[in-house]
């Protein structure tokens, strides 16, 4: 009696040791799969924090009847450059005079805005290749009388603060003479200016112009005539390792047809 009584204690701590060790394979299993190869936390992606100024639709705004996501044109490019280089992406809205600053600052990793790269922002920040072409238009209401740019003599022409179109309206003041330019934060600033009379045209961009058109009917517009034609670009800090890996993804983007697609998405949308 006392030998059965060893043989089923033996057996019954073989069988508590079994389960002890496959627990503990179990748990290092576990462990090792969290952790992964070597005992080590597999690497999280990294973030790279995107500045851009979300009062520009359709390169980048907030559709409220929506949500309060900002999306756009500049907001597909950077997901799909992300998503090719492995990285989270966070955007973070601001002025558009800030987004420079923020740039030299270090507290974004890129600018992606509609942004154009004038000589002097080329002192202080690198660009990408060129991923867009647009036109500038004078944005004035249907009754202001303005059609050409000498109807601009005596009048207030809004641009945004900031932007290429200060440059452009100062050379319209020169070229004609007498004209007040009023400087303002956000593009929607200057069109509540324009339907309230504070200003009596805006300079903006063509297809963010018609964007805004489209629902301000008492609005129109003509284009300026320019001898150089702006591009839009995306801004780093100077010697960003960044830059040279996103004109790589641009230029897939160009050659596969993804920036021809986000275009036709993003500018003419009815053409699809």
């Amino acid at each position: 009696m006392k030998k059965k009584n060893k043989i089923l204690s033996f057996t019954l701590l073989c069988v508590l040791s079994i389960a002890l060790l496959a627990a503990c394979g179990t748990a290092q299993n576990e462990e090792e799969a969290q952790q992964g190869t070597g005992g080590e936390a597999p690497a999280e992606k990294q973030t790279l924090v995107m500045g851009t100024s979300a009062d520009y639709p359709p390169y980048e705004f907030i559709d409220t009847a929506v949500s309060d996501e900002i999306i756009g044109f500049d907001i597909d490019i950077a997901n799909y450059i992300a998503d090719r280089l492995g990285f989270e992406l966070e955007v973070r809205d601001m002025d558009f005079n800030g987004l420079v600053p923020a740039l030299t600052n270090n507290r974004v990793d890129f600018v992606l805005a509609g942004m154009t790269p004038t000589p002097e922002r080329l002192e202080n920040v690198d660009f990408s290749e060129i991923y867009y072409v647009a036109k500038q238009t004078i944005v004035t209401k249907e009754d202001s009388g303005i059609t050409s740019l000498e109807d601009l003599a005596g009048k207030t022409l809004g641009v945004q603060l900031g932007s290429i179109q200060v440059g452009l309206a100062n050379d319209i003041a020169e070229e004609i003479g007498e004209l007040e330019i009023a400087e303002r934060n956000r593009i929607t600033d200057l069109i509540q200016e324009l339907m309230t009379n504070r200003i009596d045209a805006a300079i903006i961009e063509d297809t963010v112009g018609e964007g805004h058109i489209a629902v301000n009917p008492t609005l129109t517009s003509f284009p300026i005539v320019e001898e150089n034609e702006a591009g839009s670009a995306i801004a780093f800090p100077k010697g960003s390792e960044l830059t040279d890996q996103f004109n790589e993804v641009l230029q897939e983007m160009f050659e596969n047809g993804k920036m021809d697609e986000l275009i036709l998405k993003w500018f003419y949308p009815e053409e699809e």
